[in-house]
């Protein structure tokens, strides 16, 4: 008896991942990366060498059933699943709209702001960011190869872009309502209305410079593709470098911009 009530927990347990069906344009992104994941391109590289030399006639058979295979496990890997479609971003940043806003796209997410120059910002930087993304998965497998830890890095930058935006703006309505509720001088209270000033002032200068910003990375990318392989590895190197320090600078936003409860 007790064996039967366990069973379905453990049909739900196994029935988890489905619970969030990936969208269409997901899908093609989800099979477009299995196909082109380095450790699967090996095999047929591989299959294909052993079946020049030795022309035995079952390796090609071989090697489509192992490539299709690892395909099929590349899909349904989550952990590679987050890497393509969120980048490597796994906990929700402190002031975001929710747990649920994990899983919803950076463009969809920037529509919960409020009309504005904030919002126009981020949604003129996402443009050039999905440009990006587009250019390196249309491109040469070279450049898809050494481009492979760039994709979720942008990822990244979407989705911390995004959360500094809505940080932002909590922050600005919380600074307003400060404001309007001043009735006389208060030493510690101009300080902090002076210190959530400077936090505004920093979002608004990164999230100001993330379109040029972008269009640079952007423009690296269409030098690597160009370049010879070794070149390509060496300017890949930089722009992941240049990658992980928007994701810090983000990071750091996300951290010290106040909340409006803080205040």
């Amino acid at each position: 008896m007790d064996q039967k009530m366990r069973e379905p927990d453990r049909r739900t347990q196994g029935e988890a991942p489905e619970r969030a069906p990936l969208a269409p344009e997901e899908r093609r992104r989800m099979i477009r990366a299995a196909l082109l994941r380095p450790m699967n391109v090996v095999v047929p590289v591989i299959g294909v060498g052993i079946f020049a030399t030795t022309l035995l006639w079952w390796m090609p058979l071989l090697t489509a059933i192992t490539y299709t295979a690892l395909v099929f496990l590349s899909y349904r890997d989550t952990a590679f699943r987050e890497r393509v479609l969120r980048g490597r971003i796994a906990r929700p940043a402190p002031g975001s709209p929710g747990p649920e806003s994990a899983r919803v796209p950076p463009e969809r997410r920037v529509r919960w702001l409020a009309r504005g120059e904030t919002r126009q910002r981020v949604e003129a930087a996402l443009g050039v960011y999905r440009k990006v993304v587009t250019a390196i998965e249309e491109s040469g497998d070279v450049t898809r190869a050494v481009l492979d830890d760039a994709v979720p890095k942008l990822h990244a930058v979407a989705e911390r872009m995004v959360d500094v935006a809505h940080r932002r703006e909590k922050a600005a309505e919380a600074l307003e309502d400060l404001r309007s509720r001043v009735t006389a001088p208060n030493p510690g209270r101009d300080e902090d209305l002076s210190h959530l000033e400077e936090e505004l002032g920093a979002a608004d200068a990164e999230i100001s410079g993330m379109v040029d910003g972008l269009l640079s990375l952007r423009a690296r990318v269409v030098r690597i593709s160009i370049e010879s392989e070794g070149a390509a590895r060496a300017a890949a190197g930089d722009l992941n470098k240049a990658l992980d320090e928007i994701n810090l600078r983000l990071e750091a936003l996300e951290t010290t911009l106040s909340s409006p409860d803080e205040h």
